[in-house]
């Protein structure tokens, strides 16, 4: 059920994206239309999470297991459908996205969990991480964490739907 419907496309206000697409057309999205709601709010936040997924460090499969961790806690269908296809582009495999929906004893499934259950980290999941990650990508994977556990209870509660094409992507009647 849509809440609150999604700015349309042929609305939307160059001037709020201009900043964030570095001169690319950005296609239709309904996430981006949610966003669009609120001009202020939206440049704010897509100038944040433009730093998290363009230009941050994380790398990029730590990144979309990431965010699909997030996404599949939280059901959240937008992001799930968006993420998976930037995970396989990533190099993420079917195993990896079936561990993901599953829960496999993988370090990013157990600090996404610790965090999303805690907002902390134990020192043993801090420690692990550290071992693969720098204190900037430490950061970002917290920040990364947290920004999306905020996208998904945004897009769940205003009805944000997958973009078209993107609705069968594995997390179906299980969310």
């Amino acid at each position: 059920m849509t809440r609150l419907s999604p700015i349309p496309y042929e609305e939307w206000d160059a001037e709020v994206l201009r900043p964030l697409t570095g001169g690319r057309t950005i296609p239709p999205s309904n996430a981006l239309g949610l966003l669009l709601n609120h001009p202020r709010l939206a440049k704010a936040f897509l100038t944040f999470s433009t730093q998290l997924v363009y230009r941050g460090t994380l790398p990029d499969r730590m990144r979309e297991l990431t965010v699909l961790r997030v996404a599949w806690r939280n059901r959240c269908r937008y992001e799930w459908a968006h993420h998976v296809v930037m995970a396989r582009e990533a190099g993420v495999t079917a195993e990896e996205l079936e561990g993901v929906r599953h829960g496999a004893d993988t370090l990013v499934n157990r600090a996404v969990d610790e965090l999303d259950t805690t907002s902390s980290l134990s020192d043993e999941v801090y420690a692990e991480l550290a071992k693969e990650l720098d204190e900037q990508q430490l950061m970002e994977f917290v920040f990364t964490v947290g920004a999306y556990r905020l996208q998904a209870m945004a897009y769940n509660t205003f009805g944000v739907a997958p973009d078209a094409g993107m609705d069968d992507v594995g997390m179906g009647a299980e969310a």
